[in-house]
């Protein structure tokens, strides 16, 4: 059996995609617990009008709204990151081949 990864995870590893995840993870969370805090702490201002928040208040609501925003955010990063990467790379192997 051979030791060499297989081409998928070359690939994965030539356009870094460990490092757009964390990329991507850091930018979600950041925004999601900035935004978090900016509301519970009513940092901008109360909710306006009244509004019930049941179960789990408004903080847990408020919780559970910034955790599907971090993870949609570190999503959209991370693919983003990725297909620009792949894209450069796609260029550059375009552009090392031989003309016919």
């Amino acid at each position: 059996m051979s030791d060499a990864p297989s081409p998928l995870v070359q690939l994965l590893r030539t356009i870094e995609v460990a490092s757009a995840v964390r990329r991507g993870v850091l930018a979600g969370a950041g925004l999601a617990v900035a935004l978090y805090l900016i509301r519970v702490l009513e940092l901008v201002g109360p909710v306006a009008g009244t509004r019930s928040y049941p179960v789990l208040g408004a903080a847990g609501w408020y919780a559970m709204l910034a955790l599907v925003l971090a993870v949609s955010v570190a999503m959209l990063v991370t693919a983003a990151i990725v297909a620009v990467r792949l894209i450069r790379l796609f260029r550059r192997a375009a552009d090392q081949e031989p003309s016919g």
